[in-house]
């Protein structure tokens, strides 16, 4: 060789070269099977998403059919409780008004007792002053 290299040096050249270009192919070949399981990690990653989004939106369903049906139970419940606590106030209403009753009865029975003193002693009075008259004729 004119250019001053061995053979030797050159062939051990083209080794470093091979093995260079080896490894330049085997590192893009790893750089494109890491960006494949980047692909294939970022679709299942993207479909346990959606999954979950979908799980989520289930649970909201449910959780809202649950409040639906509880909203009716206790609404009626609370226009039951409304309900009585209204029959509960008529009731002492009208408890009120059969003792206003009651003691206007105790009172009205004593006027009436003492009309029927009074009418018995005027009946007396009455009696006598005719046994009276008749006395006199």
């Amino acid at each position: 060789m004119s250019s001053g290299i061995s053979v030797d040096e050159f062939q051990a050249l083209e080794q470093k070269v091979l093995r260079a270009v080896e490894i330049v192919k085997r590192e893009r070949e790893a750089r494109a099977a890491a960006e494949a399981e980047i692909v294939s990690l970022r679709q299942q990653l993207a479909a346990q998403a959606e999954a979950a989004q979908s799980q989520i939106a289930a649970a909201q369903s449910k959780a809202e059919a649950a409040q639906s049906q509880i909203a009716p139970p206790r609404s009626h419940a609370e226009a039951a409780h409304s309900k009585a606590a209204t029959a509960e106030g008529q009731i002492q209403a009208a408890q009120s008004q059969v003792q206003a009753a009651q003691r206007e009865k105790a009172a009205t029975e004593g006027q009436i007792a003492a009309l029927i003193q009074e009418r018995d002693a005027v009946r007396q009075r009455v009696e006598r002053m005719l046994h009276q008259m008749d006395e006199l004729l």
